[in-house]
């Protein structure tokens, strides 16, 4: 199995001319939005419809108007036409007595666009530190000949952790059953998380994404919030432009 990874954003547009039919992508945008996507699923949401614009999302409301609502610009939860989104990007907004039983259509700065770049591919999932160990466990059972980890990044550059997470991810695999190729990305990715591991919080609070929002009072709790490992226990899988926990 061959194992590849994507580190910053401007790789992207190179998805639209790959072969994926045998890849299963793995998406990572850890500050925040697959971190707010696989709470959301695990606080009972039935679905998340992640799209590139905020227009899009409009136009998804306008035509279901119980569909919620999220997302992003710069950070900042989305004003328009003068009304709010129901949520922002944070993953604490998303409380159970929110969202159980409901669709929520979301666009973000990084996140969504990396998910939509890949869904051509074979299996597209969802990932974050908070669900990392069971996305893991199920990637050598998906039957696919190649695993392209994407780090959703900040703007056009690469966010440190993303790429810490994919690493963590890399560990993972290597230590499984399955035999894994590295891609030279792959290497990077995981020498930078064997390198941080000792002290991981202290490296992923000193990103850029990191250290914007822990000048935010509002936003501070954010980053404690998603760098945890392992609190879900589900795999979060994007199949026909919506996103789910995945059920055998």
């Amino acid at each position: 199995m061959n194992l590849d990874v994507i580190l910053t954003p401007a790789e992207l547009p190179r998805l639209s001319r790959q072969d994926l039919r045998g890849t299963s992508c793995v998406v990572f945008d850890v500050l925040r939005a697959t971190s707010t996507f696989v709470t959301a699923l695990n606080n009972g949401a039935a679905a998340i419809i992640p799209v590139s614009e905020i227009s899009e999302a409009l136009e998804i409301k306008k035509k279901c108007p119980r569909v919620l609502t999220a997302g992003e610009r710069h950070g900042v939860k989305i004003r328009t036409k003068g009304k709010e989104f129901d949520f922002g990007n944070s993953p604490r907004e998303f409380a159970p007595e929110k969202v159980k039983g409901r669709t929520i259509v979301s666009t973000t700065t990084n996140g969504t666009r990396a998910l939509r770049a890949c869904a051509r591919a074979k299996m597209v999932l969802a990932a974050s530190f908070l669900n990392l160990n069971a996305t893991a466990n199920f990637l050598p059972r998906s039957r696919c000949e190649n695993i392209l980890l994407i780090c959703a990044g900040t703007g056009d550059n690469t966010a440190l952790e993303d790429v810490l997470a994919a690493g963590a991810l890399c560990e993972a695999l290597a230590k499984g059953k399955m035999p894994m190729e590295l891609s030279d990305s792959a290497r990077v990715a995981l020498a930078a998380f064997q390198q941080s591991k000792r002290n991981l919080a202290r490296a992923l609070c000193e990103s850029q994404n990191a250290r914007r929002l822990l000048a935010i009072p509002e936003l501070r709790d954010d980053v404690k919030f998603c760098l945890r490992r392992d609190v879900f226990n589900l795999v979060a899988r994007m199949r026909g432009g919506k996103i789910t926990i995945f059920r055998r």
